[in-house]
């Protein structure tokens, strides 16, 4: 391929696609293990689903007696967000739903400045406001990857790239395989955050479960709410709750139906927006203060890998020797269709591994997928998909890049010795099980 617009192309040793907090974890840990990094983004801002889509929590830090199972550079952003004053304490609560998690709250827009300073400090070379829009593949390898940006198209010559992009984009453009949904299953559907307040929270939260729950039901069977669900989280330091309570079933891989899910999560925002002043005790003098920048995308595509996670694997759970990650998210699917979830929880001590060929795609060389789009069955993914995983599953994809990248040769993903890789994210204070 010539160069793009007569310039000459980029070198670097990894390349992170989509800059979510899979990514910006990916990117972070490659560069502090001696990289050259790329960044890609098509925001202005870093975090995807935690700050576009404004999800505001980061759920499932331990197993339900207690035991941790997330750390690492997750850790490392609540501790960046607490001295920015926009993360609350780690907390145990029960969802408008009945379940019992546990959580942090956070604020989306003091996240965009954490994650600045993390890419900043670790030396990662960011590209905002940048779109993939060719990649060129030769064999078993990734040779370029064509961004359109604002000074025009630029071309990168990576030795690794990690796809982060949620929908795997750059994969799908260089051919790579992917799995299918099992007949009966569905894409889980997507949500529109928004941003509700004030509220009196000493009211809101003093409600029952019972309470909520029902008042949940209400809103749903009236068809106020998309969902039977009240699930909110506290902006740190405001009297105001970011609401996950839309349900869209989409494709978001379909441009047509991801334009009309922006526009119906709206509505279905401003409506349910009307029900919390209308019903919920609390809220009666909040209004709709904000929308996510963008639906949160739970599902689209799942790469084909060296191995497919199985919930099977994560129930019993199985223990493998690549492990590089941890996780305790129970089994939480979001039918597309009606108010209510699909939820398996898992005991109380109870966590499970994410092997490294997950992340490794068939038949390429130099590729690594982070994020919820790697290679796990449908039922799988929905445990697995939380950014707290997430997190870990991209530092464990970057510091992988970056051994690959210290070998002598090309590099080639499947010749880092996992107990290596495994060694190096202990020191680097992740928890990898087994």
């Amino acid at each position: 391929m010539s160069p793009a617009n007569g310039r000459a192309p980029m070198t670097v040793d990894v390349l992170v696609c989509g800059g979510g907090v899979a990514g910006t974890m990916a990117a972070v840990a490659a560069a502090r293990q001696g990289a050259s990094v790329l960044l890609v983004e098509r925001y202005g801002f870093l975090g995807g689903n935690a700050t576009g889509g404004a999800v505001a929590q980061f759920n499932s830090w331990q197993t339900e007696n207690g035991r941790r199972v997330i750390a690492g550079l997750a850790s490392e952003v609540v501790e960046r967000l607490r001295a920015y004053q926009a993360a609350g304490e780690h907390e145990v609560f029960v969802m408008s739903t009945g379940h019992r998690m546990d959580r942090v709250e956070y604020a989306p827009e003091v996240l965009k400045l954490v994650l600045d300073d993390l890419v900043t400090e670790a030396g990662v070379q960011p590209m905002l406001h940048a779109q993939v829009c060719d990649v060129v593949r030769e064999g078993d390898r990734i040779q370029a990857v064509r961004l359109l940006t604002k000074s025009g198209v630029i071309e990168v010559n990576p030795r690794v790239v990690i796809d982060t992009s949620g929908d795997i984009d750059v994969l799908h453009r260089a051919g790579a395989d992917f799995l299918e949904l099992d007949a009966g299953d569905a894409l889980q559907p997507a949500t529109m955050m928004f941003r509700f307040g004030p509220i009196d929270f000493a009211r809101f939260d003093a409600l029952a479960p019972a309470e909520v729950q029902a008042l949940a039901r209400q809103g749903y069977e009236s068809g106020e709410l998309a969902r039977a669900a009240l699930h909110s989280s506290r902006d740190p330091y405001s009297h105001d709750g970011w609401f996950n309570i839309s349900r869209l079933g989409i494709d978001a891989t379909d441009a047509s139906a991801l334009s009309r899910a922006e526009i119906d999560g709206r509505r279905q925002a401003w409506k349910a927006a009307a029900y919390l002043r209308r019903a919920v005790p609390g809220c009666e003098g909040g209004r709709l203060q904000a929308f996510a920048t963008q639906v949160g995308i739970r599902e689209t595509r799942r790469v084909q890998g060296d191995h497919v996670l199985t919930a099977e694997e994560l129930l019993q759970p199985t223990s493998f020797a690549d492990g590089i990650a941890c996780g305790a998210y129970p089994i939480d699917i979001h039918p597309a269709a009606g108010g209510e979830l699909i939820y398996s929880g898992l005991g109380e001590d109870h966590a499970y591994q994410i092997p490294y060929r997950s992340l490794i795609p068939t038949g390429l060389s130099n590729a690594l997928v982070a994020g919820r789009g790697i290679s796990a069955t449908h039922a799988a993914l929905a445990a697995i998909r939380v950014m707290t995983i997430s997190m870990a599953v991209g530092q464990a994809a970057g510091t992988a890049a970056a051994m690959a990248c210290q070998a002598e040769g090309a590099p080639d993903v499947r010749r880092v010795d996992a107990a290596a890789l495994r060694a190096s994210l202990v020191a680097q204070g992740s928890l990898v099980g087994g």
